[in-house]
């Protein structure tokens, strides 16, 4: 929980959300199932010579919601997470594109510390968590 808590833009809320929809493949520290529950993972449909890339509906409205509100903070507080943002919208991707990008990543680093058992920390002195 102490190691959740220490990422960027992770309140109360958003941990409590964490840790009632996805105790399973967090403590698995399996971030594909992670992607998938939380509809961070694109899908792909492909039809004969067509290929289109499109967000994943079938996801946990909770989780989704919360992994959404932690990384709209987490472009707000967190220095990576923002010029993560900035370089997609640069590259015409829309607001919720953008985001869904950023969740991912912070999935992936969640991941990667749970498994390494080390807290997050930031660079940046300015660094706030949410509410």
């Amino acid at each position: 929980m102490e190691i959740l808590s220490s990422l960027p833009g992770v309140g109360r809320i958003v941990l409590a959300t964490l840790l009632a929809e996805a105790y399973d493949p967090l403590r698995r520290r399996d971030y594909q199932a992670l992607r998938c529950l939380s509809g961070t993972a694109p899908v792909t449909k492909r039809s004969g010579k067509s290929l289109i890339v499109v967000r994943r509906l079938a996801a946990h409205n909770r989780l989704r919601d919360a992994v959404y509100h932690w990384a709209r903070v987490a472009v707000r507080y967190d220095p990576i997470s923002k010029a993560k943002y900035a370089a997609l919208r640069a590259r015409g991707h829309r607001h919720a594109r953008a985001l869904r990008s950023v969740a991912d990543r912070l999935l992936a680093v969640a991941c990667a510390r749970l498994e390494n058992q080390t807290l997050f920390v930031s660079d940046h002195p300015g660094r706030r968590h949410a509410a």
